[in-house]
Protein backbone atom coordinates (compact mmCIF):
# COMPACT_ATOMS: atom_id res chain seq x y z
CA UNK A 1 0.00 0.00 0.00
CA UNK A 2 1.60 3.25 -1.13
CA UNK A 3 1.72 7.04 -0.35
CA UNK A 4 1.36 8.46 -4.05
CA UNK A 5 2.99 11.13 -5.31
CA UNK A 6 -0.38 13.28 -5.34
CA UNK A 7 -0.70 13.46 -2.03
CA UNK A 8 -0.31 17.36 -1.00
CA UNK A 9 0.68 17.50 2.64
CA UNK A 10 1.32 20.19 4.69
CA UNK A 11 4.19 20.52 7.57
CA UNK A 12 5.19 17.90 10.24
CA UNK A 13 2.90 15.29 8.97
CA UNK A 14 3.56 11.43 10.53
CA UNK A 15 2.58 8.87 8.91
CA UNK A 16 3.35 5.39 11.07
CA UNK A 17 4.49 2.53 8.60
CA UNK A 18 4.34 4.60 5.54
CA UNK A 19 4.57 1.38 3.68
CA UNK A 20 1.15 0.32 5.44
CA UNK A 21 -1.11 3.21 4.22
CA UNK A 22 -2.84 4.06 0.95
CA UNK A 23 -2.97 7.16 0.14
CA UNK A 24 -3.65 8.94 -3.05
CA UNK A 25 -5.01 12.41 -4.16
CA UNK A 26 -5.71 13.89 -0.81
CA UNK A 27 -4.57 16.88 1.04
CA UNK A 28 -3.63 16.35 4.47
CA UNK A 29 -3.51 19.29 6.77
CA UNK A 30 -0.21 20.37 9.28
CA UNK A 31 0.73 18.42 11.89
CA UNK A 32 -1.90 15.41 11.14
CA UNK A 33 -0.73 12.02 12.02
CA UNK A 34 -1.81 9.44 10.42
CA UNK A 35 -1.75 5.26 11.60
CA UNK A 36 -1.39 2.18 10.05
CA UNK A 37 -3.36 0.34 7.77
CA UNK A 38 -5.27 3.74 7.10
CA UNK A 39 -7.01 4.38 3.52
CA UNK A 40 -7.55 7.95 2.31
CA UNK A 41 -9.09 8.19 -1.40
CA UNK A 42 -8.81 11.04 -3.89
CA UNK A 43 -10.35 14.37 -3.28
CA UNK A 44 -10.53 13.48 0.47
CA UNK A 45 -9.18 16.76 2.27
CA UNK A 46 -7.99 16.18 6.10
CA UNK A 47 -7.56 19.41 8.13
CA UNK A 48 -4.44 20.33 10.55
CA UNK A 49 -3.74 18.91 14.12
CA UNK A 50 -6.00 15.84 13.16
CA UNK A 51 -5.47 12.32 14.42
CA UNK A 52 -6.87 9.61 12.06
CA UNK A 53 -6.42 6.11 13.51
CA UNK A 54 -4.99 2.64 12.31
CA UNK A 55 -7.60 0.84 10.19
CA UNK A 56 -10.14 3.80 9.09
CA UNK A 57 -10.97 4.44 5.80
CA UNK A 58 -11.72 7.85 4.20
CA UNK A 59 -13.38 7.39 1.27
CA UNK A 60 -13.39 10.52 -1.61
CA UNK A 61 -15.53 13.23 -0.98
CA UNK A 62 -14.95 13.58 2.62
CA UNK A 63 -14.07 16.82 4.39
CA UNK A 64 -12.55 16.33 7.86
CA UNK A 65 -11.85 20.22 9.29
CA UNK A 66 -9.17 20.80 11.62
CA UNK A 67 -8.34 19.33 15.29
CA UNK A 68 -10.64 15.91 14.47
CA UNK A 69 -10.13 12.80 15.87
CA UNK A 70 -10.80 9.80 14.20
CA UNK A 71 -10.82 6.35 16.31
CA UNK A 72 -9.78 2.93 14.89
CA UNK A 73 -11.68 1.24 12.33
CA UNK A 74 -14.07 4.09 11.48
CA UNK A 75 -15.61 3.82 7.93
CA UNK A 76 -16.94 6.55 5.81
CA UNK A 77 -18.95 5.32 2.33
CA UNK A 78 -19.95 8.34 -0.18
CA UNK A 79 -22.72 6.31 -2.03
CA UNK A 80 -26.57 5.96 -1.06
CA UNK A 81 -26.94 3.13 -3.37
CA UNK A 82 -23.88 1.12 -4.19
CA UNK A 83 -23.79 -1.55 -6.83
CA UNK A 84 -21.43 -3.59 -8.77
CA UNK A 85 -22.72 -3.73 -11.87
CA UNK A 86 -25.64 -0.99 -14.43
CA UNK A 87 -28.88 -2.86 -15.21
CA UNK A 88 -27.15 -4.14 -18.67
CA UNK A 89 -24.83 -6.33 -16.19
CA UNK A 90 -21.96 -3.85 -16.60
CA UNK A 91 -19.50 -3.39 -14.20
CA UNK A 92 -19.86 0.29 -12.92
CA UNK A 93 -17.27 3.11 -14.01
CA UNK A 94 -17.05 6.36 -11.98
CA UNK A 95 -18.98 7.71 -14.32
CA UNK A 96 -22.07 5.15 -12.99
CA UNK A 97 -22.41 6.78 -9.72
CA UNK A 98 -22.00 10.29 -7.91
CA UNK A 99 -20.04 10.84 -4.90
CA UNK A 100 -22.15 11.85 -1.86
CA UNK A 101 -19.90 14.12 0.13
CA UNK A 102 -19.38 14.13 3.97
CA UNK A 103 -18.11 16.63 6.55
CA UNK A 104 -16.82 16.16 9.89
CA UNK A 105 -16.29 19.91 11.33
CA UNK A 106 -13.66 21.07 13.84
CA UNK A 107 -12.66 19.25 16.94
CA UNK A 108 -15.15 16.37 16.59
CA UNK A 109 -14.40 12.75 17.76
CA UNK A 110 -15.38 9.88 16.10
CA UNK A 111 -14.94 6.64 18.01
CA UNK A 112 -13.75 3.04 17.17
CA UNK A 113 -15.44 1.16 14.47
CA UNK A 114 -17.96 4.02 14.11
CA UNK A 115 -19.68 3.75 10.14
CA UNK A 116 -20.48 7.37 8.67
CA UNK A 117 -22.77 7.29 5.96
CA UNK A 118 -22.61 9.70 2.95
CA UNK A 119 -24.51 13.12 3.04
CA UNK A 120 -23.86 13.65 6.94
CA UNK A 121 -22.20 16.46 8.56
CA UNK A 122 -21.02 16.09 11.99
CA UNK A 123 -20.61 19.19 13.64
CA UNK A 124 -17.89 20.74 15.89
CA UNK A 125 -17.11 19.29 18.74
CA UNK A 126 -19.26 16.33 18.54
CA UNK A 127 -18.76 13.11 19.72
CA UNK A 128 -19.28 9.70 18.29
CA UNK A 129 -19.42 7.36 20.42
CA UNK A 130 -17.43 4.11 19.33
CA UNK A 131 -19.67 1.68 17.39
CA UNK A 132 -22.18 4.12 15.96
CA UNK A 133 -23.69 3.98 12.64
CA UNK A 134 -24.17 7.62 11.58
CA UNK A 135 -26.98 8.13 9.24
CA UNK A 136 -28.10 11.77 9.71
CA UNK A 137 -26.31 15.09 10.58
CA UNK A 138 -24.93 15.46 14.34
CA UNK A 139 -25.61 18.62 15.62
CA UNK A 140 -22.31 21.31 17.32
CA UNK A 141 -21.54 19.62 20.62
CA UNK A 142 -24.23 16.83 20.32
CA UNK A 143 -22.73 13.14 21.85
CA UNK A 144 -24.55 10.19 19.74
CA UNK A 145 -24.23 6.41 20.05
CA UNK A 146 -26.22 3.25 18.74
CA UNK A 147 -27.56 2.12 15.46
CA UNK A 148 -29.14 4.70 14.02
CA UNK A 149 -26.79 6.65 16.20
CA UNK A 150 -29.38 9.44 18.76
CA UNK A 151 -28.61 12.15 20.74
CA UNK A 152 -27.41 10.56 23.99
CA UNK A 153 -25.90 13.88 25.55
CA UNK A 154 -24.23 17.45 24.98
CA UNK A 155 -20.30 17.97 25.36
CA UNK A 156 -21.07 21.10 26.96
CA UNK A 157 -22.98 19.29 30.23
CA UNK A 158 -19.81 17.76 32.28
CA UNK A 159 -21.67 16.24 34.46
CA UNK A 160 -24.20 14.19 32.52
CA UNK A 161 -20.94 13.36 30.64
CA UNK A 162 -19.53 11.75 33.76
CA UNK A 163 -22.98 10.40 34.29
CA UNK A 164 -23.32 8.39 30.86
CA UNK A 165 -20.15 7.08 31.41
CA UNK A 166 -20.55 5.77 34.76
CA UNK A 167 -24.28 4.21 33.92
CA UNK A 168 -22.39 2.47 31.04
Amino acid sequence: MPVKDDVKFGKNVSIFHPQLVNLYGCTIGDDTKIGTFVEIQKNTVIGSRCKISSNSFLCEGVAIEDEVFIGHGVMFTNDLYPQATNEDGSLQTEADWSVVKTLVKCRASVGSNATILPGVTIGEKAIVGAGAVVTRDVPNYAIVAGVPARIIGDVRDRSQNLELVLDS
